[in-house]
């Protein structure tokens, strides 16, 4: 069978099971999943989750997302080719990494199959209509907050994610591995071939393909997220070695350890500024329920386990999973603050600059990509989380809205999000192929 034709037959499939679901989560109080401590209802299993996909309409002439009073929204750059994460250099050039999924293995299991390609289309939206996998250079040369260079960075690369500079080693985190360039100030753009630093776990069947990366503070050693190859392991435990984890990468040789384990699909690695500690937000699992499990932020301790797949947010056990494991259970921590079921964060930035009033300052920005397996929607915002010495010290405030238009139609979806070398907030949008900058209004 082509593989366009199982895909809609599996896709008309898993509609008609959808109708069978008794609960959309309507009734639920989203904001009772939402903090340190957040309401965790009845499982709900069934064999396919409800498919609830927003069309991707796009942007239409004279639209931007919806941001609160005192802000403005502009575009800093459009027809971008999925732009999925930014990064900003020391000298205010900022890089677009614009990338689309692996190509996956279509001979596998139809269940397999259906799931690869759901997950993989509603975490990319689609395919974009020029050439990706590739970084993008945008510098302002002027100051008016508007890019006037424009420059492919880097080129032909393998469905890249994370990035990270220290001194002058540039660093891109490939779907298979991470990869070492020499990168000068100034440079709009690279063209040596890369070397690979460490092999990241890859493959025709990846679950989870997108690798974030950020540098330890001291620029020594290279924290990389690698997410889980299945739901709760359908694939089989082989196919998850060295997944579901965060892997500590030393600079100079390339060796890796495990540093934490037991996060579904860990993303948005970054540095915390008071404490200096590493947090992550992480997509947890499906099929239990449009209000289970939450996606979760969270601190990283060094060699913790954060239950997947035997347990979620702490001890709860996950019965699906077979054999189960209680040693690994009893040892499982819960995360420091839930985000709510299926908003699919994908990007995490703490201010740590002046742009912005200061009750931003030291909090995290968390870009949602938005559920799919839900009846009601959510997610498909930036939000906004205050930090206190180091933690989380209140609820998430909606920061940037209006992805979805009144007829839940996605105009764009945020990914990635980064402070630019002014402390503005950039927002990488992935369907609207676009990056969006927030300031001050007045700015």
């Amino acid at each position: 069978m082509r593989l366009a034709t199982l895909k809609a037959a599996s896709l008309l499939s898993v509609s008609l099971l959808a109708l069978t679901a008794c609960d959309d989560g309507s009734s639920f109080d989203r904001q009772s999943q939402v903090g340190p401590d957040p309401q965790l209802p009845a499982q709900n299993q069934y064999l396919f989750p409800p498919m609830h996909l927003a069309k991707v309409v796009g942007w239409k002439d004279g639209e931007t997302p919806t941001v609160p009073a005192g802000f403005k929204i502009e575009a800093l750059a459009t027809g971008l080719q999925h732009p999925r994460s930014v990064y900003t250099l020391p000298n205010g050039d900022v890089l677009v990494v614009e990338s689309v999924e692996p190509k996956f293995d279509s001979v596998t299991r139809p269940k397999d199959l259906v799931m690869n390609w759901v997950e993989t289309w509603v975490t990319s939206g689609g395919n974009p209509s020029g050439p990706s996998n590739r970084i993008t250079l945008l510098r302002d040369t002027n100051g008016d907050g508007k890019p006037d260079v424009r420059e492919t960075f880097l080129d032909h690369l393998n469905s890249p994610f994370g990035v990270a500079l220290v001194g002058n080693d540039l660093y891109v985190a490939d779907t298979d591995a991470i990869l070492h360039y020499t990168y000068h100030d100034g440079d709009t753009k690279i063209t040596t071939p890369g070397t690979v630093l460490t092999p990241l776990p890859g493959g025709p069947i990846d679950h989870h393909w997108t690798k974030s990366l950020t540098a330890s503070p001291d620029g020594s050693l290279l924290y990389v997220g690698v997410g889980s190859n299945s739901n709760i392991t359908e694939n089989g435990i082989e196919a998850e070695k060295n997944r579901a984890d965060i892997l500590e990468a030393n600079r100079q040789t390339g060796r890796w350890r495990i540093f934490a384990s037991g996060l579904r699909n860990p993303n948005g690695l970054s540095i915390e500024p008071v404490t200096k500690a590493l947090w992550t937000v992480v997509n947890e699992r499906d099929e239990l329920g449009p209000n289970l499990v939450p996606d979760y932020m969270t601190s990283v301790k060094d060699g913790a386990f954060y239950g997947w797949p035997y347990s979620y947010y702490g001890q709860h056990v996950d019965p699906r999973v077979q054999p189960q494991r209680p040693d690994l259970v009893a040892k499982a921590i819960a995360p420091d603050y839930a985000l709510s079921s299926h908003v699919a964060p994908l990007g995490l930035a703490f201010n740590t600059g002046n742009n912005l009033p200061d009750k931003y300052r030291g909090g995290a920005f968390v870009g949602e990509h938005g559920s799919w397996d839900r009846g009601q929607f959510n997610g498909y915002k930036v939000v906004f989380i205050p930090f206190t010495d180091g933690k989380p010290s209140g609820k998430a405030e909606d920061f940037v809205t209006g992805f979805l238009n009144p007829d839940g139609e996605a105009r764009g979806r945020p990914v990635g999000v980064a402070m630019d070398k002014s402390g503005a907030l950039l927002i990488a949008d992935d369907v609207g192929n676009t990056v969006w900058r927030v300031t001050r209004a007045g700015q």
